[in-house]
């Protein structure tokens, strides 16, 4: 077969390199790709915004397969043009992807569908999203309606945390993300990802993780993309995952299909869990950055088996085989990620380290110049490992992070202490 991934990322690398090991893949070309990517793919220049372009692209490359990375291109629409034009797609289409493009269509939807998730309010008026703030106290979540790169949430722990978010996103610091804001009840508990497949009726679970937001060690610091993740996650447990797929996400599907939008492709649930119950933080409708890399990791060539059923509406005949194993990624970012970071410095060591099924750096924001490779983004490499036991992975991880020479980069180092 010939593939097409779309997207530049770490998630698109770990795609990129599951999907190289099955057999069935005879071409890989990912758009627009990034310095690591391209030892491993061919890569194209491409605007992956624009659904006609990536149309014909993959008719002139005879692509018979293409898997959307990032959220953007599904928002756009891409995946509905794709699967317009007769091609094979894995990835929802723009109405089903407002489960991540619109946290109020989300809650909408988990109203319509009974799922337990936080009570919240919806405000596009700066004075009233204050008013019912000031009413409700803090802690408060705060969040931007549309999508924000991972970065729309804030989650105030006093009311002036709280009004400043309000300030800024209903003041047009997220541009058309924050033009309306969803204001929700803070939940406790701890915080897990479940990854399912849906090709619009049969669900299909894929995986546990969990990420690290806060940017530095202890959690403490600004929301990120994510700093790390891990997976298994424990506290999903078996229970637990059965329960969070019978209340909220069987429920969710099929509302879905009795919308005439049903959902195809994959689905990542954000939950909070206390007391041995689920409630839903948030959907998104593709594989979580640096979520993504762990489930690569530990799913390898079977990966795009499962996508490809999943495409093809077969799911109910599909099984997951999962290693008893763990699997980590470290993200490193560049100093002052979240906040303004500068571009291209040099990242050496990388040349040194392993690259096999237990050892792999997955490459996020990097560029080649050269025969250097610079950092080109806020998270620029994601260094992931697998072993039979959570503590095995991360000495691997922290072994590889050890070894890159780059001052201008900076990490956690306690990814996983939740688990260990």
């Amino acid at each position: 077969m010939n593939i097409l991934i779309l997207g530049s990322g770490g998630r698109e690398h770990a795609l990129a390199w599951a999907v190289m090991q099955n057999p069935k893949c005879d071409r890989l070309i990912v758009a627009p790709g990034n310095a690591g990517i391209a030892g491993v793919a061919e890569c194209a220049a491409l605007d992956i915004m624009n659904p006609d372009t990536v149309v014909d692209f993959a008719q002139s490359q005879s692509i018979d397969f293409v898997i959307v990375g990032p959220e953007d291109p599904l928002a756009a629409g891409v995946a509905d043009a794709l699967r317009d034009a007769g091609m094979l797609c894995f990835g929802p289409s723009a109405a089903a992807a407002r489960l991540e493009a619109s946290k109020s269509f989300t809650k909408e939807i988990c109203d319509a569908a009974n799922a337990p998730t936080a009570g919240y309010a919806h405000f596009t008026d700066l004075a009233a999203a204050k008013a019912y703030v000031e009413e409700q106290g803090a802690p408060i979540v705060i969040k931007a309606d549309g999508l924000a790169a991972g970065k729309g949430v804030v989650v105030a722990m006093d009311l002036q945390t709280a009004l400043d978010a309000l300030d800024d996103m209903l003041g047009g610091a997220f541009g058309a993300a924050g033009a309306e804001v969803v204001i929700e009840e803070f939940m406790e508990g701890e915080e897990a990802s479940y990854f399912v497949l849906s090709d619009g009726k049969t669900v299909l679970p894929i995986g546990t993780a969990q990420d690290h937001k806060r940017a530095y060690d202890g959690d403490e610091g600004p929301n990120t993309g994510g700093m790390g993740a891990y997976s298994p996650a424990p506290v999903l447990s078996d229970e637990i995952a059965a329960k969070a797929i019978a209340e909220i996400v069987q429920p969710t599907i099929d509302e879905m299909a009795k919308r005439g939008t049903p959902y195809q492709g994959v689905l990542y649930a954000g939950f909070m869990i206390k007391d041995g119950q689920p409630r839903l933080v948030e959907y998104n409708c593709r594989f979580g950055d640096p979520e993504c890399q762990v489930l690569m990791m530990r799913l390898g060539a079977q990966a795009l088996d499962l996508m490809l059923a999943c495409a093809e509406e077969r799911l109910a005949e599909a099984q997951v085989n999962w290693a008893d194993d763990h699997a980590i990624t470290v993200v490193l970012a560049s100093n002052g990620y979240p906040g303004a970071y500068e571009k291209g410095s040099i990242i050496g060591g990388l040349e040194a380290l392993p690259e096999d099924s237990f050892n792999m750096v997955f490459h996020a924001g990097t560029k080649a110049r050269g025969e250097q490779i610079t950092a080109n983004g806020g998270r620029v490499l994601n260094v992931t490992a697998r072993g039979a036991s959570l503590a095995e992975a991360r000495a691997r991880a922290y072994a590889m992070v050890d070894k890159i020479d780059w001052p201008e980069g900076f990490n956690r180092t306690d990814i996983g202490w939740r688990a260990l």
